[in-house]
């Protein structure tokens, strides 16, 4: 019934049980008004006007309804539902079209509101099939202002401004609600028709039918004006889905990018890239939409933003996903040996690959191992039906997983594991080693204070500016912050002083002093009280909240392999954490005492955890993976002055395994390092957390870096980036990170 030049319009307007005007469809509300007459462009005849109310699911009406509209719930519960007024729409434009003598025509409203913010996205959640004629129409502010340049802006035009530019009469009160609006509309569409004007409708707006897949290259060029970020959404949706959401607005080709956590799998957030900075903004209108039951936030984003997420380098990928309006399913779990033919064996011919083999993309490493992740390429819904059905079925040993995706999150995939180095290090600190050693205070003299209350930027310098001439009583490595379990400043600090008279003056003297522009509360304490703090414990007026380690349910056994001693050996030598060590100090600072370091007391039957140590894992097996090599200094350092034989025989020997079966046993772990060499192993099992869970794990210990070649095993361990400290380790003391909420391969 449409044609790229219609001989006829179909004036429309509409009204929503919510707002009016400008913010027309932002808040949800249903259709409840459909007023529409047809105009014969070539004689500039008019048919029939028609009004028909629509029955809406919610009939609570705003006050802004009930006052502009004048409609009331009663008069709406006798309506028809919408599928029905949408029935009727099209039988009597049809009856009007032949009274006329004419076979096409174009929907013209006042502005996009009435058909992408209320008609497109209620028909979509409701399951109503609109027809062919919804997704082309005139907006008469667009047209009017090309028609006459000098008038309003479009974003400004409304249908009584149009109206008294044209000196037409403006009086709204003599004809009921959305009839002397369309009434209105058909005298400024005949305004431009006239002789003076003979205006054209040339050019409608379109809508798409569906959202195109297709991939995204990190050349292209994004406009920070047309992207959106969606947040919230559930974790099963996919980029259809996503569409859907903003079902009426135009979605650029491949313009959804779900975006994927440090672990692979979906946030909840994706970054949406429309056609125009026009259609964004009515984006933006759909805040706190619902997607099923859940509210989806809706904000501005960058074209950087999405080019990080959706774009990509490989030709491999570009050759993949070239293979346009395909749907796209991730396969995870794959045996390593898995081949094409394996999974295209596993998918069977119910569910038939795009292309066969060339459908097929596996994810690998730099080094071309396989990650067990695959991306599959279908030419229809059915078929990726098919394939979802056999979500956990078991290839070889295995069970695999599958999901939707889109072009992008293959993108995010192969661009996360090709351009990750294979053993990402940390930069080379200098390495002193330990001069004497030192102990951290215990028992209940009163000789340390605590700061609260600091400015969150606040670094070692500052305290030592703020303590003043008591920086020469700190006890020499005496300042220790407190990291919260994100790793960042907690706003507290313990100092440790020389003497109890010592910490007694410092509260007095700098209690509620100021530090930058907040001012630092200091509390006299006890060594204990801050050993709790600084292991995980609480302290406040209530008192003392033991940390987890020390709770009778959670106490920590012993470690066989650690001797019990008061202080670290002085031959271990320390990476300065960077968090503890300023940039400069002044002489008398220095002079009073040496660079801070960070390091475990091994206490009897018990493993102390430092406060830039300590802090709880999460309950989940981690699935990055990073390895960090010992630098030769420390090695050389600790060998140096080591008289006994060290527990590591060179850098590069150490791995722990996490998620370990409860009831695994050693002859289990010799078979997973089958081919590798395992002089001794280690058991451990670690309940330092707060969620008071149990986790398994295993340190060993290898004979050469070269038994761990490139991290050729799949062990589920962190990557370093978290990491600012490291200590290398003899029979006495342990080589860890400073953030112990993850082991790794030292």
């Amino acid at each position: 019934m449409t044609a790229s030049h219609s001989d006829s319009l179909v004036v429309l307007f509409g009204a929503t049980a919510g707002a009016y005007g400008a913010k027309l469809g932002s808040d949800e509300r249903e259709l409840i008004l459909l007023v529409w007459q047809v105009v014969d462009l070539q004689s500039k005849q008019v048919g029939t006007l028609h009004k028909s109310l629509v029955k809406a699911d919610n009939l609570d009406l705003s006050d802004q309804c009930r006052e502009v509209s004048g409609l009331t719930p009663e008069g709406l519960g006798k309506a028809e539902p919408l599928d029905r007024v949408l029935q009727q729409f099209s039988q009597l434009v049809s009856s009007d079209l032949k009274v006329l003598g004419r076979s096409s025509y174009t929907l013209c409203s006042d502005g996009q509101l009435l058909i992408r913010q209320v008609l497109q996205p209620e028909t979509s959640k409701k399951n109503i099939l609109l027809s062919d004629c919804f997704y082309s129409f005139y907006d008469l502010r667009k047209e009017f202002h090309t028609c006459y340049p000098s008038s309003a802006a479009v974003k400004d035009q409304t249908i009584k401004t149009m109206a008294e530019y044209l000196g037409l009469g403006t009086d709204e009160t003599e004809e009921d609600f959305g009839v002397w609006q369309v009434k209105t509309m058909v005298a400024i569409i005949f305004s431009m028709l006239s002789e003076g004007c003979n205006y054209i409708f040339t050019e409608p707006e379109t809508v798409k039918y569906k959202y195109e897949t297709g991939p995204c290259s990190k050349s292209e060029t994004v406009d920070s004006e047309t992207v959106i970020r969606a947040r919230g959404l559930p974790w099963q949706s996919s980029d259809q889905d996503i569409a859907r959401f903003f079902k009426g607005l135009n979605i650029a080709k491949g313009g959804v990018a779900l975006c994927l956590n440090a672990q692979g799998r979906r946030n909840g957030e994706a970054l949406v890239r429309f056609v125009d900075s026009e259609q964004r903004d009515l984006a933006l209108e759909r805040h706190k939409h619902h997607m099923g039951s859940r509210y989806i936030e809706v904000y501005k984003a960058t074209g950087e933003e999405f080019l990080k997420i959706a774009g990509g380098t490989s030709n491999e990928v570009a050759q993949f996903l070239s293979k346009e309006n395909q749907v796209i399913i991730r396969m995870r779990g794959l045996p390593f040996t898995a081949t094409q033919e394996d999974v295209l064996g596993f998918l069977g011919p119910e569910c038939p690959v795009t292309g066969g083999k060339e459908g097929l993309l596996f994810v690998k490493y730099p080094d071309g191992r396989p990650t067990g992740d695959a991306f599959v390429l279908f030419s229809c819904e059915e078929y990726a039906q098919n394939a979802l059905k056999k979500h956990k079925e078991i290839l070889g040993k295995r069970y695999i997983e599958l999901f939707r995706s889109t072009a992008a999150e293959v993108q995010q995939v192969l661009n996360r594991y090709m351009s990750t180095p294979l053993i990402p290090t940390l930069p080379t600190p200098i390495i002193p080693v330990i001069p004497p050693p030192y102990t951290i205070a215990t028992g209940s003299i009163r000789d340390c204070v605590r700061l609260r209350g600091l400015p969150y930027t606040a670094g070692i310098d500052d305290i030592l500016e703020f303590m003043g001439d008591a920086t020469g009583d700190i006890k020499p490595h005496g300042v220790h912050m407190v990291l919260n379990q994100q790793g960042r400043p907690s706003g507290d600090a313990f100092i440790q002083m020389k003497s109890a008279d010592k910490a007694f003056l410092v509260a007095q003297k700098c209690h509620k002093k100021m530090m930058k522009d907040r001012y630092v509360e200091v509390f006299q304490c006890s060594g204990e009280e801050m050993n709790f703090v600084l292991m995980g414990g609480t302290l406040n007026r209530s008192g003392l909240s033991p940390p987890p380690c020390k709770l009778p349910c959670l106490s920590p056994p012993a470690y066989a392999a650690f001797q019990t001693a008061a202080v670290i050996p002085a031959e271990a030598a320390l990476y300065q954490p960077q968090a503890l060590l300023p940039a400069t100090r002044t002489p008398q600072a220095s002079a009073a005492a040496p660079p801070a370091v960070t390091y475990y007391p091994a206490q009897a039957a018990q493993l102390y955890m430092n406060y830039t140590a300590y802090y709880p894992s999460p309950p989940v097996s981690p699935t990055t993976v990073g390895y960090i090599t010992a630098p030769p200094g420390a090695v050389a350092a600790a060998a140096a002055t080591a008289t006994h034989t060290p527990l590591l025989p060179q850098p590069g020997a150490l791995v722990r395994m996490q998620g370990l079966p409860y009831n695994t046993g050693m002859k289990e772990i010799l078979s997973f390092f089958q081919g590798y060499q395992l002089p001794s192993l280690i058991a451990g099992r670690s309940q330092y957390s707060t969620r008071a869970y149990t986790e398994n794990h295993i340190l060993m210990s290898l004979t050469s870096e070269a038994d761990f070649p490139n991290g050729a095993l799949h062990l589920p361990m962190y990557a370093p980036d978290d990491y600012n400290g490291l200590i290398q380790l003899s029979d006495q003391a342990r080589s860890v990170l400073q953030a112990p909420k993850e082991w790794v391969c030292l």
